[in-house]
């Protein structure tokens, strides 16, 4: 018996990637997920149905309400309701590392409204349904470098410092509506993107040599807390963190 038997899960971000995994997972442990993306997400349903796994792709922008509704009735309609939420979607892997006054207004605001009013489109699009049904789960996903604020990528931390702050404001909100809202923190973690992006070259030394746990984080790295925080075992957890990063950061 899977862990989250009987469950419906949505992950936005989950074409390729941590996001991908992240869905395998998930489908591995028992819930039917709507896998959702700008880009194709074919490949990511395949994987978890030839393992005999339960999913549907969607293309889904996460700053586009009407896409937000129609994830919304394809996760309850098609799949069966809507118990765990990941918001994943982000802007990070293709990013230029540069001065902070190199970065223009214009790719500023892309990284705020996608990164950050992202998350809050999708939480206004999902907690209704979830209210109804009696409770949920939102898991969103941060980022270490809001504790450490590296060179280079000042919008892309101010970006998930917010999303912190989101988690912390909508758990508030929804702790009376058995709803438990928390947030992961990965360190620099090498997916395909990252690796294929040689501006994060130069960081990859220093990530390591600064960790407690001496190695490159892989995705698989981020799993063990993703279910944590997708099951009944973190019930009482709402409004929190978990900085996974092998012990960069000490909190």
């Amino acid at each position: 018996m899977g862990r989250l038997d009987n469950k419906t899960a949505i992950i936005t971000g989950a074409a390729q990637g941590i996001g991908a995994l992240m869905a395998k997972v998930m489908a591995d442990e028992g819930a039917k997920v709507l896998v959702t993306d700008v880009q194709d997400t074919s490949a990511a349903v395949k994987a978890i149905t030839d393992a005999g796994g339960t999913a549907k792709g969607m293309k889904v922008d996460i700053t586009d309400n009407d896409d937000l509704k129609a994830m919304v009735d394809t996760a309850t309609g098609e799949l069966g309701g809507l118990d765990i939420m990941v918001n994943n979607a982000a802007i990070f892997a293709t990013l230029t590392p540069k001065p902070f006054f190199e970065i223009s207004d214009e790719e500023f605001d892309t990284i705020m409204r996608v990164n950050v009013r992202g998350v809050h489109q999708v939480m206004k699009a999902i907690v209704p349904t979830m209210i109804k049904a009696g409770g949920g789960k939102v898991v969103n996903i941060a980022s270490g470098t809001f504790y450490y604020g590296p060179p280079g990528l000042s919008h892309y931390t101010a970006s998930k410092g917010a999303v912190i702050a989101l988690t912390r404001g909508h758990g508030r909100e929804l702790g009376d509506k058995n709803i438990q809202v928390n947030a992961i923190a990965p360190g620099l973690t090498e997916s395909e993107g990252v690796r294929a992006n040689d501006g994060f070259d130069m960081a990859r030394g220093p990530t390591v040599a600064s960790r407690s746990i001496k190695r490159e984080m892989v995705p698989e790295d981020l799993l063990g807390s993703l279910l944590f925080l997708c099951t009944p075992d973190s019930d009482f957890l709402t409004g929190q963190t978990i900085n996974v990063d092998g012990g960069k950061v000490n909190l």
